[in-house]
């Protein structure tokens, strides 16, 4: 099954479209990046405007555009070339990922205290659409409307990925984001998003439910694990020693407590403009707990469930449920009724047909994710 790929310059040239390939693969993240992989036969009509820099979406999905960053010709086993370029792309937003969040000439930190959304326009636009430096100016790209979604979120940045940020701070909101093409204005529109509840036990949308009995699921995976599971914060802000403010978070106890620790100390204890002043110590602890809370984030899911949705009349792919989107997930067998939010989709266009992979909720955490983590705590331990 072939699906229509359009070819376009940064500049909204359109210049091609191809639909003969030997296989495509688009994996949507709805709080983190993803990715496009593609094999293409290198004599196909239009493969030779498949060059990096260039910009791939589907026929009309202008949420679905990815810019190539990638490409390659592998040898074969007598050392020859083969015939098939693989492509591989990366979703718009992964620009924001070219810039760290660089903070204000008067402070130390970029601080913003406002729901989720405003928050993530406001480093979007301090870092990519007005940035202190005019070079690191990506043109073209605007703010969509700004609808105040999330909840209130109080965040300090200072150098930090621009992407990673936004990652995070969505995994906190419940929210997606994404970066679209309007051809109308020619702009790319940085947006914000918010999934739709289409579980069993609400009664606004058709509800899709996955599940074996209703042949919507053809395989899933489940497991729960305890390997990356944290429930209780020690939070630790300026200071030495005994003098070093320590406030916690969470409430579980004994075997059931799972302990972080979480370096804090940028957190300030003075006011940042040209006279400083003490901050009083209730605001100060209060933006130590949301430390702890949003790094408690990171670690608390202990439940990963990923299946293969199979389409039927009644539950069709970006109709009936999308990227996002909170369902319920059923196996009566297992013993498991759950509502989970999409938060990874994998579509695979093959000749054999086309295939809809889904993540719910959290990954597993990957290498890389494991790595990061360990190395903060170390990092947490050294500074103590």
């Amino acid at each position: 099954m072939s699906l229509p790929l359009r070819i376009m310059t940064r500049e909204f040239q359109l210049i091609n479209e191809i639909n003969l390939y030997s296989s495509l693969q688009i994996v949507r993240s709805w709080h983190g990046i993803g990715s496009i992989e593609l094999r293409i036969n290198r004599y196909i009509p239009g493969a030779n405007e498949l060059i990096k820099g260039r910009i791939i979406f589907p026929h009309n999905k202008l949420n679905k555009a990815y810019v190539i960053k990638h490409r390659e010709i592998e040898l074969d086993a007598s050392g020859k070339a083969s015939e098939n370029w693989i492509i591989r792309a990366l979703p718009l937003k992964s620009w924001t990922g070219q810039r760290p969040t660089i903070p204000p000439i008067t402070t130390g930190y970029d601080n913003k205290q406002a729901d989720a959304e405003c928050v993530m326009f406001h480093y979007v636009n301090n870092n990519i659409i007005n940035p202190i430096d005019p070079g690191d100016k990506l043109e073209g790209i605007v703010l969509a409307a700004n609808l105040n979604r999330g909840p209130t979120v109080s965040w300090q940045s200072r150098y930090k990925d621009l992407a990673e940020e936004l990652a995070e701070i969505s995994i906190i909101g419940g929210l997606g984001w994404n970066i679209d093409i309007d051809t109308v204005s020619e702009q790319f529109v940085f947006k914000v998003l918010e999934g739709r509840d289409l579980t069993v036990n609400q009664s606004i949308l058709p509800p899709a439910i996955f599940s074996p009995e209703f042949n919507t699921l053809g395989q899933l995976s489940y497991s729960e694990s305890e390997l990356n599971f944290k429930n209780y914060a020690i939070v630790a802000g300026q200071g030495e020693g005994a003098d070093r403010r320590i406030v916690t978070v969470g409430t579980a106890t004994g075997f059931d407590r799972h302990t972080l620790f979480v370096d804090a100390r940028d957190v300030p204890e003075q006011t940042e403009d040209e006279t400083p002043m003490p901050r009083p110590v209730a605001d100060i602890e209060n933006d130590l707990r949301i430390r702890g809370q949003q790094k408690l984030t990171e670690y608390e899911q202990e439940v990963y469930l990923e299946g293969q949705a199979l389409q039927t009349k009644n539950l069709q792919y970006e109709r009936d449920y999308d990227l996002g989107d909170i369902i319920t997930l059923q196996n009566r067998e297992w013993g498991i009724t759950r509502d989970a939010r999409i938060t990874e989709v994998k579509e695979v266009y093959e000749p054999s047909g086309k295939q809809i992979e889904l993540v719910f909720d959290n990954s597993r955490p990957t290498l890389i994710s494991k790595i990061k983590q360990e190395l903060s705590g170390i990092k947490a331990e050294i500074t103590r």
